[in-house]
């Protein structure tokens, strides 16, 4: 991931556990208060969303730990990989449309941040400037020939 999915993921991490994570305990103490915690359903909701919390704390941490964090900047663009810039042309409507290939929590399809997992992304690393691929969508298979290959800073 980038330094900046890096950057996101603690501010998350630090802002569930900081604020978050102290919040719940004060409102399940307040439930508490309320008396029989069988039929308290403020209670049982400020449990739920403890789990939650803890659930989402525990996965932040993991992702923190075993994150890469790679600057695309130093990487070559000769080829399509991580951080890569790729200019698209639809072989049929010469329509352009350009992705860059992020990790998956920096991700956004509508901003055309695509996740190095994702379908297209890995039918489009490895290949160069001027390669033609079949991309497989849901409204049907597209023939896209590869444009340009290149580093571009993003502005998430």
């Amino acid at each position: 991931m980038t330094q900046y999915g890096y950057d996101k993921l603690l501010a998350e991490l630090k802002n569930l556990k900081e604020i978050e994570r102290p919040k719940n305990i004060r409102e399940i103490d307040e439930a508490r208060e309320h008396g029989d915690l069988k039929e308290n359903a403020e209670y049982h909701a400020a449990r739920e969303r403890q789990l939650f919390l803890d659930a989402r704390i525990n996965e932040l941490t993991q992702l923190v730990a075993e994150a890469r964090v790679i600057d695309p900047k130093t990487i070559s663009h000769d080829k399509v990989g991580f951080g890569s810039t790729i200019i698209l042309e639809d072989m049929d409507t010469e329509a352009k449309v350009s992705y860059t290939i992020v990790g998956a929590t920096e991700s956004n399809p509508d901003k055309g941040l695509i996740s190095y997992h994702s379908p297209l992304a890995k039918q489009l690393i490895g290949k160069v400037a001027g390669d033609e691929i079949s991309v497989t969508l849901p409204k049907g298979t597209i023939d896209y020939e590869i444009i340009e290959v290149c580093f571009r800073e993003i502005n998430f």
